[in-house]
This record gives structure tokens, C-alpha cells and sequence, in this order.
């Protein structure tokens, strides 16, 4: 897998941070951005190498089947730290690892989807993780600030050496990324709206570089498929009238990122994984009892039963899927990717 630089994964992003006034401040910006958001349609840029030298990294991480016949074809799967299965440490703990750290896991989507799809290829899929937990569109981009090191400089640069190496075996390739871009941003009581603009404008450029460096390299006949986001911060629903409104308002930002991320995913024929949907994300008039809580909105519902988010201190609250919410991931790639095989797509 990529080195580690060292640290943990973030437990709480900024959305779980913002105040009512930041959130319609941002959502102010993010309109603002996403009607001028055009996507790069020219051949993206080759990945610039990072200012500094960055450790070797390890070798990548694989899971693999290989059946009597037939080469070993491959899933390579990239992103941030969901594309690692991260979420927090829970009884029995491994060593050295406390109660409520981030770890990474084999229960995340990728694993699913590889489970999913490794019996079309006859026991012949390599499922290749090369994400990195705390990954930004621009550290992805250009190995700049990522919490990984990889020998080729960067996560998009590991990725190409890969599938050049192997690109009529590479059937499948899934992201997610730009969620961290955005991280940062916020304080106790307020948003910083010119980084949330800064984040939105980041993403919007970077992520077509991204995918069009993937399109290039792996050609036509691969799969690539991105996913849209759930909403972490509708769990504030849960404490009282005043996060009600920010929780209600925060569904509206996190539908304008979406927005964003689906325009380039469309523009490069990367399939959609609509997260969004399958966590019933704008879902505020169905009602569903929450055990422990009562009758609350179904968005809300999948949040507390789908993330740690609603999870007691110190496993929660934590923005990760649970193994029930990767699954329920897994399942919105699935219903985007469709058949996939030697006799699929």
C-alpha cells in the first residue's frame, strides 16, 4: 500500500463544525461558483511532479484470486480515505491502536465491490488500493501535501505507471475525492467562506485533470466510475432546533458539491455511484423511528445507522461509513457500473 506520512485520519470534517451563518454564507459562494463552473474539455496537463522529494513507497496493496485460466485482470481503486475502508477502531482493538482511531479496514466499498465482481471473472480479479486517507484533489493531482508517499510522486501518478503497465488487464477503476478540499474551513462557530470558494474552484479544476489523465491512459473499454457524497452533518439534526436549520441547509451544499462532481464525472464518461440517493440524502419528509432517539427524518436515519456519526465519544462522532454504509456504497457503484466481466462491459 502507499507509505503513511504519518498521523491519523481525520474523525470529523468541517461540515460538522459549521454554524447556521456559515452555512448560508457558503451556500451563497458555492451558487455563485458552481454558475460560472464550466468543465475543461482540452487534454489535461500530465500530473506535475511534487516540489519535493517524497519517500519510497511500499508495495501496493492487492487482494487477489487467481483462477486456472486466463490472466489476472484488475480493479484499481483510488480516493481519499472511504476508498481505504477507514473508520474508527472498535473492540477487539489491534495493537497499539486506541478506542475511536481511524484506521483503514478490508470492510470498505472497495472490498465489497471486489467481493461483488470477482466471481465474472472467474476467481481472476486483483483488487489493487491505491487511495490514501486525507487525500486532496491536489495532493491526488500532484503528490504535493499528501499524507502518502508513492515512488511515482503522487497518488494520479502511481495510478498511470499501473494501468501503462497494465492497461488491457484494468477493467475497472472507482474514485472518490474532494471531500478534503474543503476540510479546514471551518471553525468552532463559523465557516472561512473564501476557503470554502477556494475548495469548490479547487476541485472544479482539479478533478477533470484527474479524470482525463485516467481516460487517456486507460482508453475507452475501461470502466471508471466516481461517487457522489453522503452528508456527515446531518447529524446535527439530532441537537435541537438551531441544528435542524443547519442540517436543512447543509443538504443544500452538499447537493451544489455534488453537482460539481458529477459534471466532471459526465464530461469524461465516468459512471456516477449516486451516494447522495442511496443515503436518502435530501429525504427530510419521510419519518423512520431511530432506535434510542424516535421518530426522526429517514436522511437523518441513514446517517446515525450508516456513519459513526452519531456513535458515543470516543468512536464518534466520526464522518466514516460504517460496514452497513459501505455496502450501501458498494451497491450505488454496482447499480452505475452494471454488468462487468470477460463477457460484460
Amino acid at each position: 500500500m502507499p507509505h503513511r506520512a504519518g498521523g491519523s485520519a481525520r474523525t470529523r470534517s468541517a461540515w460538522g463544525r459549521l454554524s447556521r451563518a456559515g452555512v448560508l454564507a457558503a451556500l451563497l459562494a458555492v451558487g455563485l461558483l458552481l454558475a460560472g463552473f464550466t468543465t475543461a474539455s482540452a487534454a489535461p496537463a500530465a500530473p506535475t511532479a511534487p516540489a519535493a522529494a517524497r519517500p519510497a513507497a511500499a508495495a501496493t496493496q492487492a487482494q487477489a484470486h487467481h483462477g486456472r485460466h486466463g490472466r489476472p485482470v484488475y480493479y484499481v481503486a483510488l480516493g481519499d480515505s472511504l476508498s481505504q475502508g477507514v473508520q474508527p477502531a472498535t473492540p477487539p482493538l489491534p495493537t497499539g491502536v486506541a478506542l475511536g482511531q481511524s484506521i483503514e479496514t478490508d470492510a470498505g466499498y472497495a472490498n465489497d465491490l471486489y467481493a461483488h465482481y470477482q466471481r465474472a471473472f472467474g476467481g481472476a480479479l486483483t483488487l489493487v488500493k491505491l487511495g490514501c486517507p486525507g487525500e486532496t484533489s491536489t495532493s491526488m493531482l500532484t503528490g504535493a501535501g499528501s499524507p502518502c508517499s508513492y515512488p511515482q510522486g503522487s497518488q494520479l501518478a502511481a495510478a498511470l505507471a499501473f494501468i501503462a503497465a497494465h492497461r488491457s488487464e484494468v477493467k475497472l477503476i472507482t474514485i472518490d475525492i474532494g471531500a478534503n478540499d474543503i476540510d479546514g474551513c471551518a471553525t468552532a462557530a463559523t465557516i472561512n467562506q473564501p476557503c470554502v470558494t477556494t475548495g469548490f474552484a479547487t476541485v472544479a479544476h482539479n478533478l477533470p485533470l484527474i479524470l482525463g489523465a485516467l481516460r487517456k491512459a486507460a482508453g475507452q473499454r475501461t470502466v471508471i466510475a466516481g461517487m457522489n457524497l453522503y452528508d456527515p452533518f446531518l447529524a446535527e439534526y439530532l441537537t435541537g432546533s438551531a441544528g435542524q436549520a443547519v442540517a436543512t441547509e447543509s443538504v443544500s451544499l452538499s447537493k451544489s458539491f455534488n453537482q460539481l462532481l458529477g459534471q466532471s464525472y459526465r464530461a469524461f464518461g465516468v459512471a456516477t455511484a449516486d451516494v447522495q440517493d442511496a443515503f436518502s440524502t435530501a429525504d427530510f419528509s419521510t419519518t423512520v423511528t431511530l432506535p434510542g432517539v424516535g421518530s426522526v427524518p429517514l436522511n437523518v436515519a441513514r446517517i446515525c445507522e450508516w456513519t459513526w456519526m452519531c456513535a458515543p465519544s470516543p468512536v464518534g462522532p466520526n464522518i466514516h461509513a460504517n460496514a452497513t454504509g459501505y455496502r450501501h456504497i458498494a451497491a450505488a457503484f454496482e447499480r452505475a457500473i452494471g454488468c462487468l466481466g470477460r463477457r460484460g462491459r
